[in-house]
């Protein structure tokens, strides 16, 4: 009897809790009934006016025009006009050669294929008829290079680096993976032509003004001055003599 009017009681808390909870949530919504006016013809000639017809509009048409009857065109004429690369840019990639001898600078330690993040280079050395180590085959996949300019950091010869030949649109994507496509032609370097790379890795102008002198400086130093003795010494025999 006593769980039974324990029971009934809380079911009219409950009930009576959800009723005030209920008109609680009414009252915070006010709903309004608002009827759009009708609108004369010279209202919604107005209206459009004020929307469609400000003075942007005119200032937007004002700036447009002035520019487009200048003298002076910004618009780069391509392909007869092209921007000028920054040093850094990274193009397809080049072979370069030596500029003294024009043999090929690449020596075949294989770095540049080892850091390829892509694994897209490949490469074949051996032994060529002097006994000295050389490169037969290399070739990059240009369907698969990013791009990163990892193999170009890495070479210690300066024999790979990025070019600034970035129209390479072909129907076969192998057009531009060949080693011959890539080398630096000899007649090129023969002909004076060719002049040392200058972008990214490659040495500063003024490179030899920050290079510290080494411990060993002083025996050059007096090497340098024995020479001198030694020659003034002959001098002044020759003139006894």
């Amino acid at each position: 009897m006593l769980e039974s009017l324990i029971s009934a009681r809380t079911f009219k808390c409950f009930c009576y809790g959800y009723h005030l909870f209920r008109r609680w949530k009414l009252s915070k919504y006010i709903k309004i009934v608002e009827q759009t006016p009708l609108l004369s013809n010279a209202q919604k000639f107005v209206r459009f006016w004020n929307r469609a017809l400000k003075g942007e509009l005119f200032v937007g048409l004002w700036l447009v025009f002035k520019e487009f009857y200048k003298a002076q065109i910004h618009t780069v004429q391509y392909p007869l006009e092209k921007l000028p690369l920054s040093p850094r840019y990274r193009a397809v990639h080049e072979l370069k050669r030596l500029l003294e001898s024009g043999n090929e600078r690449c020596i075949g330690c294989g770095l540049c294929e080892k850091i390829c993040v892509a694994n897209c280079i490949r490469m074949e050395t051996g032994y060529g008829e002097d006994r000295r180590k050389k490169v037969f085959e290399y070739s990059i996949n240009f369907g698969r290079c990013i791009y990163c300019g990892l193999c170009a950091e890495v070479c210690p010869e300066l024999a790979i680096v990025h070019g600034k030949r970035y129209e390479n649109a072909s129907e076969q994507r192998a057009s531009f993976a060949l080693k011959n496509d890539m080398l630096t032609p000899i007649d090129k370097v023969l002909s004076g032509r060719d002049s040392e790379f200058s972008g990214v890795g490659s040495i500063s102008v003024d490179a030899d003004k920050h290079i510290k002198l080494t411990p060993l400086k002083y025996l050059e130093e007096t090497d340098e001055n024995a020479i001198k003795t030694t020659a003034e010494i002959k001098q002044k025999e020759e003139v006894n003599a």
